[in-house]
């Protein structure tokens, strides 16, 4: 169901205005409400969900389970299996991940609720007012120069980008920038403020989902599925490494670029992308940069204070300040203080809200966790074997628990090699073993883009 959050006031659309047409005006807008993994949530029933690891003798010789943050803030990422007489068969997300990660093995978990769960979805791009509050909770750990530095980085950002962030919220309040130029201003901002990249991203993902109508896009939907290979195609088609760095800050197509990049795609949707980037992504800027309180049509981020816009913009203050605290070099050690925080809250959530598989929820794409911490659920593990036809089978069972600890973070690209790096939105599983395992070791996936979650 479309969310009930309080929005800024002037805004030309609301969220109601955008459910209406995104459900009941694109070819596949029925797959929000009526779509196989959602479905399999409220029915009560055991979800069972796969989730692929470069290193299945970790799990087995540490017998436990820690997972890392993301879109899912603190969840195993997992993507839904659906049971049929053949054997398990993944959904496409499931599919693509086991395709483009040949040397991975893949699991079967099996979560048996002890209710109907609840379809509450986490928005990534609507946690920046949370990392706020949880920078400004630990600032304390940061030396003087490393806030100052902070605050630095993120003025000059905010700088940079300022006129476009206008435009942005001139276009969410009414008026309408030329498609093109809006465009080739977003692809501009994107070096100054990262986090428009994972807008952008999410936009074009969102436009390619419901308005595909490929014969591809087709039979997924038939089975209850959005079209995941979509959008990675067209993030591997836009940024070179990305299939070894899957970071969308790097995400910044100009216009003509990407005219190019959905034509590849789907010829057919390639001339109304440009103005639907302008009009949703400005509308989901307003959505998630401002505080509720503020009237869109009249602010400014040229001249602004930062002491100003962390209470007018809260949502893109703490995208900003979180994205700036994981370049930082000790960032590796202050991880724990500021993402368990975070890992917390949600867990506390879930938890009273009888959730013990929390999805991705920006769309209904097939990205969903496990709550490592939910009292009122079981679980069962097996590694799986994958047959001719794609279909999984049990394999061995694996004696493992989940903990509620989160695995070793990575040292953010700017500090380290591509190969050696990884998405900052989807980090997957990791595993503290014993001491001859070691313990930083990460076991990832590069899904779509959510900061840690975003």
């Amino acid at each position: 169901m479309p969310s009930q959050r309080p929005a800024p006031t002037s805004l030309a659309e609301s969220e109601d205005d955008w459910r209406r047409y995104l459900e009941g005006d694109t070819p596949n807008g029925w797959l929000i409400r009526h779509n196989a993994m959602t479905e399999a949530l409220v029915s009560g029933r055991p979800m069972y969900l796969l989730h692929t690891t470069k290193d299945i003798a970790a799990i087995r010789a540490s017998g436990e389970l820690h997972v890392s943050t993301g879109c899912l803030v603190g969840a195993l990422y997992c993507s839904p299996l659906a049971r049929q007489r053949k054997g398990w068969r993944p959904h496409n997300l499931g599919a693509y991940l086991m395709q483009t990660k040949p040397h991975t093995t893949p699991m079967i978990f099996e979560v048996i609720p002890d209710a109907p769960i609840p379809p509450k979805g986490v928005d990534y791009l609507q946690l920046g007012a949370i990392h706020l509050r949880t920078y400004l909770r630990y600032q304390s750990f940061l030396t003087p120069a490393e806030n100052e530095q902070l605050d630095h980085a993120v003025m000059a950002g905010l700088g940079a980008a300022a006129m476009f962030l206008d435009t942005a919220l001139r276009n969410a309040a009414g008026r309408a920038t030329a498609a093109h130029e809006f465009i080739d201003q977003l692809a501009a901002a994107v070096a100054a403020v990262p986090f428009l990249g994972y807008l952008y991203f999410e936009v074009l993902s969102e436009y390619l989902m419901l308005h595909s109508t490929t014969p591809e896009s087709k039979t997924y939907a038939q089975a209850g599925e959005l079209n995941n290979w979509l959008y990675k195609r067209i993030a591997f088609a836009a940024v070179d490494g990305m299939d070894q760095l899957f970071d969308l800050a790097r995400f910044h197509p100009r216009h003509q670029q990407l005219l190019q990049l959905i034509d590849g795609v789907e010829p057919a949707l390639a001339p109304g992308v440009a103005e639907y980037v302008r009009r949703r992504l400005s509308h989901l800027f307003a959505r998630t940069a401002l505080h509720p309180s503020q009237d869109t049509a009249s602010v400014t981020f040229q001249g602004a204070d930062l002491s100003t816009l962390r209470h007018v913009a809260p949502g893109l203050i703490g995208q900003m300040f979180f994205r700036e605290i994981r370049y930082m070099p000790r960032y590796r050690q202050l991880y724990h203080c500021f993402e368990k925080a975070k890992a917390l809250e949600a867990w506390d959530y879930w938890n009273s809200e009888g959730i013990p598989t929390p999805f991705n929820g920006i769309l209904p794409k097939g990205e969903i966790g496990i709550n490592p911490v939910y009292p009122r659920a079981s679980v069962r593990v097996w590694a799986a074997a994958q047959d001719s036809k794609g279909y999984l089978h049990p394999a061995e069972e694996i004696t493992t628990v989940f903990t509620p600890h989160l695995a070793s973070w990575w040292a953010p690209p700017r500090q380290r090699e591509l190969q050696n790096a990884i998405d900052d939105s989807q980090v997957d599983l990791a595993l503290r073993a014993p001491s001859s395992i070691p313990s930083q070791r990460l076991l990832m996936n590069g899904i779509s883009a959510c900061p840690p979650r975003s």
